[in-house]
C-alpha cells in the first residue's frame, strides 16, 4: 500500500477493511513513506510498526 492511500484510510469516516499479511488490522498512523503503526483488530493493545508494503485493502465482496 502506498503512503497516500494509507493516510486516506486513516482519515476516512467509514471503516475500510485492511489486512497485514492476512491479519485484519487498524492503521493508527503513517510513520514515514515506508512504515505505519498498526494493531490487529483482535489484539488492540498490541501496536506494531510494519512495512506499508505488507498492508492491503481487503475486498469485502
Amino acid at each position: 500500500m502506498d503512503e497516500e492511500r494509507a493516510k486516506e484510510i486513516i482519515d476516512s469516516l467509514v471503516m475500510i477493511n485492511v489486512k497485514y499479511h492476512g491479519i485484519p488490522v487498524y492503521i493508527q498512523e503513517v510513520i514515514n513513506s515506508e512504515t505505519a503503526a498498526i494493531f490487529p483488530l483482535d489484539e488492540m493493545h498490541h501496536e506494531q510498526e510494519v512495512d506499508l508494503n505488507g498492508l492491503y485493502e481487503d475486498d469485502p465482496t
